[in-house]
């Protein structure tokens, strides 16, 4: 996916893990490349998903959502993961009822039939900036509390997880190797575990 005259392009490179409701934050103090943790930002958050009735976008690993709330509110198209990350495109907010041209045009080799709301996904979300000894970005920690609606059953799902999302300065490599361990032991001592799934509109959808 490349990004048009009027769109973001980035890669995401993240970890999801599970908390319990009463579970602390961890303790990044080990983390290799880490050296300070800014103070928190609350974002509130609402996304409105949407696909074919057939979940055409979903079975070829691609979500289109609309976001408000954040510093990156808009038109969202995440495509497959390919390797350790995933490309995401982005667009301005626009019309509510309107998808972006540019991402119907991403999305017209994987299906042209009409889209509708397939999820609703509310987060009230606490962002850590995880900085370098000379202030640059290494990680982005997130602390998520997400309700969750599937537009197709009703049904209302709840919980609670982690993210933490490679920055500028992340590394790479064996180096990113290394992090992600050190992250992962950081979560498991604070009480956190590996995500039970790959992302919130699966959960949100009962996978």
């Amino acid at each position: 996916m490349a990004a048009g005259a009027d769109s973001s392009r980035s890669v995401e490179v993240e970890r999801k893990f599970d908390a319990d409701d009463g579970t602390p934050l961890p303790d990044w103090s080990a983390v290799p490349g880490v050296a300070r943790t800014d103070a928190a930002e609350i974002r509130e958050l609402d996304a409105a998903y949407l696909d074919t009735g057939e979940l055409h976008l979903a079975r070829a690993g691609y979500a289109l959502r609309r976001r408000t709330g954040g510093p990156d509110e808009g038109w969202h198209l995440k495509g497959p993961r390919v390797g350790d990350g995933r490309v995401e495109l982005g667009w301005p907010l626009g019309e509510k009822d309107r998808v972006p041209d540019g991402a119907l045009a991403e999305i017209a080799a994987v299906t042209d039939a009409g889209l509708a709301p397939l999820a609703r996904i509310e987060n009230l979300r606490t962002a850590y900036a995880l900085r370098s000894a000379d202030g640059t970005l290494v990680a982005e920690f997130v602390d998520d509390r997400v309700r969750a609606t599937d537009a197709r059953s009703g049904i209302v799902r709840t919980w609670r997880e982690w993210e933490i999302e490679l920055g500028p300065a992340g590394p790479a490599g064996a180096d990113r190797a290394e992090f992600f361990r050190a992250i992962e032991a950081a979560v498991v001592s604070a009480g956190g575990r590996p995500a039970a799934s790959d992302s919130k509109l699966a959960r949100a959808l009962g996978y």
